[in-house]
């Protein structure tokens, strides 16, 4: 990250990709590169941060938590994802937590700087909401499946959401996924999903590979 400017950072995350030269310049004069370690927390439920976090690498948790304590994984993250840009518009708390899955680096932005980007930036402004929009119908489809799905429909929703066709297009999860973080996404016991996976496996909705790969089959989709 250190051998690349700010500039050259910059180009290289799609929410900046519609800015002009001079747009460009000065987001890149207002940024501040981060490195989060591994389990560090960026922004915590119902703090504020005035900060916008743009992902140049690595991988990032958004969790949401009840009183009890009790976590839900809302959203993983990869590089050229933000996160803060609600709490940024709204001046809002922020609505989830997000902790660093792996050493991620980041660009930041302050919510001074980010007011300064806006007055001749529409472009970036028209980007940040397109990507409220995006998460916000991400939401109402996980908020839909907890409440009228059960959990054979939920945990098959999340598979599918997981997967991407590999280099023979067959819808692959790649990075295996503990049963413990997929009753976390869909509000149930990690026993539940276990009893609900190997169900899956026998009748040939999925199959585990040698190399800890899951090939998930087209007829999942009736489920999910």
């Amino acid at each position: 990250m250190s051998m690349l400017s700010n500039l050259e950072l910059i180009r290289r995350v799609p929410l900046f990709a519609l800015l002009t030269s001079s747009q460009a310049e000065a987001v890149a004069d207002a940024v501040i590169k981060r490195r989060f370690k591994r389990g560090e927390t960026i922004v915590e439920q119902g703090e504020k941060t005035n900060t916008l976090f743009i992902i140049l690498t690595g991988r990032v948790r958004v969790v949401t938590s009840d009183k009890r304590g009790r976590e839900v994984i809302l959203a993983t993250l990869n590089p050229g994802d933000y996160i803060g840009e609600m709490s940024l518009i709204d001046n809002e708390p922020h609505s989830a937590t997000c902790r660093a899955e792996v050493q991620t680096d980041m660009l930041t932005l302050g919510r001074a700087e980010f007011a300064r980007c806006l007055p001749e930036n529409s472009s970036m402004s028209y980007a940040i909401m397109k990507g409220l929009v995006q998460r916000l119908r991400q939401a109402d489809r996980k908020i839909e499946s907890l409440a009228l799905m059960d959990v054979y429909g939920r945990v098959a929703r999340a598979l599918l959401e997981f997967a991407q066709p590999d280099r023979e297009g067959l819808m692959t999860i790649r990075e295996r996924i503990s049963r413990q973080d997929i009753a976390k996404m869909v509000g149930a016991s990690r026993e539940m999903v276990s009893r609900v996976m190997k169900d899956l496996e026998d009748r040939g909705f999925i199959e585990t590979r040698e190399d800890g790969s899951m090939l998930v089959k087209d007829r999942l989709t009736t489920l999910g």
